[in-house]
């Protein structure tokens, strides 16, 4: 996968975004498959892990990923993925559920400000910020104004973040409706993921036109050059996380990061 690829992935600045544009599906050509794919995931992974190495010795740049998607998309599943291969070192994974009564006393931002990355560190953010203006809208606990203003103090929150060397890079896991009936389905015959059920899945799953159309506004809204978003083709759970891994290391690779040089002298050093 050629760092270009990437390219009509990409929600472009002032756009209308139409999820329907985008294929859930890998392309059907020209691409790796089987045990190619594995290979091709081993190796992203290697690089990804020494380019997190040097992005926590330099301490200069960070990185926030934001993974959002309907129910089912796989946000555990390429977290867990994309990321075995790297350091624990300066990487964390943050979750974002309901809010609790003190951050709902808080703007919508607060907790997401303190769960923020600090340079040197990459962040990963499994749901995020952008289910204030998805839940709360198709659910109406917001009015159309209301959310329109959280979209500019979102676009002012991720401009706050690269100004401080954060970068932000943001994944939707697109997949088909006919898919997460799969794998609802798979939850619900196996035991062992009974856990993950809850009832929102389904109610959610009724609300599948208003949620796509309040994540086309969102992604429309929001996507810009320096905080972009891309739409994840996710049906296939392996494409779906070679494509986010080479996604973030070609993020990493265009910080042109360095790894700092030694606070003293070596050549002085002599072992004995």
């Amino acid at each position: 996968m050629q760092h270009n690829d990437f390219t009509p992935w990409f929600v472009s600045p002032q756009s209308q975004c139409k999820l329907s544009g985008f294929d859930t599906e890998p392309p059907s050509k020209g691409l790796p498959s089987g045990s190619a794919l594995e290979e091709q995931l081993v190796e992203l992974g290697e690089q990804l892990n020494k380019l997190q190495s040097t992005l926590h010795a330099a301490k200069t740049r960070g990185l926030l990923v934001v993974f959002q998607g309907m129910d089912t998309a796989g946000k555990d599943g390429v977290i867990r993925s994309v990321f075995s291969h790297v350091s624990p070192l300066g990487v964390r994974a943050e979750a974002f559920g309901v809010p609790t009564e003190l951050e709902s006393r808080h703007d919508f931002l607060w907790r997401i400000h303190a769960k923020a990355p600090a340079r040197g560190e990459m962040v990963i953010f499994n749901r995020s910020h952008y289910e204030d203006v998805l839940v709360t809208r198709v659910r109406g606990m917001i009015d159309e104004a209301a959310c329109q203003q959280r979209y500019d103090n979102i676009l002012h929150f991720e401009s706050l973040l690269q100004d401080s060397g954060i970068s932000v890079l943001k994944c939707y896991l697109h997949i088909s409706k006919s898919e997460q009936k799969k794998r609802l389905q798979a939850r619900l015959d196996d035991p062992r993921k009974h856990w993950k059920l809850q009832p929102s899945d389904f109610a959610d799953r009724e609300l599948w036109p208003q949620f796509t159309q309040a994540y086309e506004a969102a992604l429309s809204a929001t996507s810009t050059p320096e905080s972009p978003w891309y739409v994840v083709p996710a049906d296939s759970k392996p494409y779906r996380d070679s494509f986010v891994a080479g996604l973030i290391v070609q993020t990493l690779e265009n910080m042109k990061l360095k790894t700092p040089k030694p606070s003293f002298d070596l050549s002085k050093v002599k072992l004995t």
